[in-house]
């Protein structure tokens, strides 16, 4: 037990889009950084399809598709590739010098997300795409320099750089094996002010979070965050040993936040608020050009009825070592098992994560995964039983219930006790949110097992669960939308 917490896919029948029907706006989480807000926003507000096409035409256009073939089946569903730029142009001094955003752009894509919206319209699944992700770029165009170019390799967030949207696109797709149906593209600018055009965001997080190189500065507990807040959140990636990854999951919390305050804020039943709102959201955003007004009412009719538990996200699981590739730098690999597996699921619109009828505690979150917790169980409250009770609860609860337990050497004691090796400090305080009202005794020495004593006290254990799921053996690693907000 480690103790790390010291202080040729077939091609696909496309099939026809289901009639525009109220259901969850699962799919338009995709749209995540601004874009994905302002569009339901406003399709959603049910204000009419003329208000629609008028805001519509204020989206800026691309021509992510321009001259693609062999492209992948479709399949069931609706499939957009989410794009972040690192576009600052728009933004004041004082905000680039506030927000630590200075420097000049890579034109590149700090953000890549595929999203699916399901075919009936009542899921939305979220895969983070690593930007280090070692790519292999079909032959093209040079976006800068117009010369040709032959496959080669790079990151793919580099794809933006050498061929623009369209070489994006051709990549991902190469590498999932998933047809995308739309584009949208977002920027520094547009994802500040559609958060503070919604009046903040609330974030959760069970540990301090800084990060020097964004300043970001969050407590424990619960922040209300402005856009230049949130930019310093979802951008952060100097806060632990997690780097982009870390960053990944921060920004799918982030989308579930946003969306809740947008559905649960009235934005959507004020017209007049929700025209002012999706103004602003829009200015930024780039789509495709066959993205239109009946994309937007057909994706706003889901809205309406959505909730966080439609929503899953996952990030495409990675082989377990970084590889360094000459003239690219430093990589990550998909899994050549489990990365296929996710693809394969989303082709066949098949959802990626348990999700929850809304019924029951969901537990709490806790910084150390209960897993990576080593726990030894004796009986000090006189109850017989009470011991292998507990152990079984703490077990059940996802912790590493070690040894059978005993009766208690210290004989009955009034409280439960919690001795802990200062040096595991944080699995004793996640072991403690499941043990309410224990009290926590430091003992130098004693090593990463944690050792509790069941006292007469004893009551209950409380159900937690680790902030970002554990990639299981043959499965993949999925939370749900109401697993990502704030309790």
């Amino acid at each position: 037990m480690t103790a790390p917490f010291r202080s040729p896919r077939p091609a696909r029948r496309r099939a026809p889009r289901p009639a525009p029907r109220r259901r969850p706006p699962g799919k338009r989480w995709g749209l995540r950084i601004g874009a994905a807000a302002s569009v339901l926003v406003l399709a959603a507000s049910g204000i009419g399809h003329a208000m629609v096409t008028g805001v519509e035409s204020g989206l800026g256009r691309v021509d992510a598709f321009k001259g693609m073939s062999n492209r992948p089946g479709g399949g069931d569903g609706l499939n957009f590739l989410v794009v972040g730029t690192d576009g600052r142009d728009k933004l004041t001094a004082a905000e680039k010098q506030r927000y630590h955003l200075g420097g000049a752009p890579c034109h590149c894509t700090d953000t890549l997300m595929l999203v699916h919206l399901s075919a009936d319209r009542d899921r939305a699944s979220v895969i983070s795409l690593p930007r280090d992700s070692y790519a292999e770029v079909p032959a093209h165009t040079d976006a800068v320099t117009g010369a040709p170019r032959p496959v080669h390799a790079i990151k793919l967030n580099a794809a933006y750089a050498e061929g623009g949207p369209s070489l994006t696109v051709r990549t991902v797709e190469h590498m999932t094996g998933v047809h995308i149906d739309h584009y949208l593209e977002v920027d520094f600018t547009s994802f500040m002010r559609s958060v503070d055009a919604v009046g903040g965001v609330e974030i959760c997080t069970v540990r301090p979070l800084r990060d020097s190189y964004t300043g970001l500065a969050l407590p424990v507990g619960k922040s209300q965050l402005n856009g230049g807040q949130a930019l310093q959140y979802v951008r952060s990636r100097h806060i632990d040993g997690s780097a982009d990854l870390g960053r990944m999951q921060r920004q799918q919390r982030f989308l579930a936040a946003l969306i809740h305050k947008i559905t649960s804020s009235g934005v959507l039943m004020n017209p007049i608020r929700f025209r002012d709102v999706a103004d602003t959201m829009l200015r930024s955003v780039r789509a495709d050009s066959g993205f239109g007004a009946n994309d937007l009412v057909d994706l706003g009719q889901a809205m309406r009825g959505f909730s966080p538990s439609s929503s899953e996200f996952t990030s495409v699981p990675l082989a377990s070592t970084a590889q360094t590739v000459p003239g690219v730098g430093s990589t990550v690999r998909w899994d050549p098992v489990q990365a296929p597996k996710l693809f394969q699921a989303i082709r066949e619109d098949k959802p990626l994560a348990a999700h929850r009828d809304g019924k029951g505690p969901r537990g709490r979150v806790v910084d150390v995964p209960p897993g990576q917790v080593q726990v030894q169980v004796d009986n000090g409250s006189g109850r017989a039983g009470a011991g292998t009770s507990v152990a079984g609860e703490l077990h059940a609860t996802g912790f590493a219930t070690t040894g059978a337990p005993s009766t208690s050497p210290l004989g009955t004691v009034p409280r439960t006790v919690l001795a802990y090796d200062p040096r595991w400090d944080r699995s004793a305080r996640s072991l403690a949110v499941a043990l309410p009202g224990a009290e926590l005794h430091p003992v130098t020495g004693q090593g990463p097992v944690m050792q509790v004593t069941v006292g007469r006290d004893h009551r209950t254990v409380q159900r937690v669960r680790a902030e970002e799921p554990l990639q299981k053996p043959g499965g993949i690693a999925a939370i749900t939308g109401d697993q990502a907000v704030c309790p």
